[in-house]
């Protein structure tokens, strides 16, 4: 080979890698993950998703790229988080229930996977559970259905509470039906119910001072609000002695005195899963909503102490993490 032809194809080369470098680069599949709550306080949830996209071979930042939308607590935001990522041309979205409507409203043709502690069909997210039909299927985990079952565990843990708070939001999906339950579940165990309405800090602190009845005790409602809010929860229980469980076991883990929910960890990561099927061209219409079945009794020993709490050992044997 003549030198010029060999500096021409050395050349021509060079040029054409970077070339092929950012073709490689725009065909690489982006996953749009919106959610209502902080990157922060969604940390160990985003984390397990990204667990289940590596399960299925799927590697951020390696061949898949993911575009986050945070609205910080700021519902009202999410419908242009979601037109945002449909700008974006994303290849599917993956969003709690709330930004599950936003995304939704947004888009007829992009799949969404959805993580929702409230019933998805109630909420209008697909026509059922095992028949999802349009672009919208996900992961059902068990919050707003257990919480006659986190009343029960803590009146087996304070059975002299007279009176019972139940820390809602308003906003969240479901809450009629919570209440209604929550509502028939004290009148059979003869204690007053004290609903203490919350989609804000401040009034957060207002019903926990509301809770005024010595002995009081306290079950936190569902929702991404509330799994945001478990530092301050946490410090307020601790500050008032209020007895609280939550169905979020981060709230445990944190330092809150007891936890029971199905697994939202585990529900973000069989979400990773299913956003990879997608990616890999399954359609959502054919894919059944799972139910998370991974049921998790938490019990922090070190804030039962601080409330001079005596965990029964019925208690502790069916416990399936003790923090010591």
């Amino acid at each position: 080979m003549k030198r010029r032809e060999f500096i021409t194809l050395l050349l021509g080369g060079a040029v054409a890698w970077p070339l092929a470098a950012r073709a490689q680069q725009v065909a690489m599949p982006v996953v749009g993950f919106l959610h209502n709550a902080s990157a922060v306080a969604w940390a160990p949830f985003v984390a397990a998703f990204r667990n289940g996209l590596k399960e299925a071979g799927y590697v951020e930042g390696q061949n898949v790229a993911i575009e986050y939308r945070w609205a910080d607590n700021q519902i009202d935001r999410l419908p242009a988080l979601a037109a945002d990522l449909v700008r974006r041309r994303v290849v599917v979205i993956v969003s709690n229930a709330e930004g599950t409507l936003a995304a939704k409203a947004a888009t007829t043709t992009i799949p969404i996977v959805f993580t929702s502690g409230a019933d998805p069909v109630a909420l209008g997210l697909v026509a059922s559970l095992n028949r999802p039909g349009g672009n919208v299927t996900g992961v059902k985990w068990f919050s707003t259905e257990v919480m006659t079952k986190n009343l029960e565990l803590l009146h087996e843990l304070v059975p002299q509470a007279g009176e019972i708070g139940f820390l809602v939001n308003p906003k969240f999906p479901g809450t009629a039906d919570q209440l209604r339950d929550m509502q028939e579940a004290t009148r059979n165990l003869g204690i007053h119910l004290r609903v203490m309405n919350a989609s804000t800090e401040s009034e957060i602190e207002t019903g926990f001072a509301n809770l005024v009845q010595p002995g009081s005790a306290l079950v936190v409602g569902p929702g991404s609000y509330f799994t945001a809010r478990r530092d301050q929860i946490i410090t307020l229980a601790a500050r008032h002695a209020v007895p609280t469980i939550s169905s979020d076991r981060e709230f445990a883990a944190a330092g809150g005195l007891m936890s029971y929910s199905s697994s939202t960890v585990d529900s973000y990561r069989r979400a990773g899963v299913y956003a990879a099927r997608i990616l890999k061209g399954e359609k959502p219409a054919d894919m059944p909503v799972e139910r998370s079945t991974k049921f998790e009794l938490v019990i922090n020993l070190k804030a039962a102490k601080a409330l001079s709490l005596q965990i029964p050992d019925k208690l502790l044997a069916i416990a399936d993490e003790v923090i010591e």
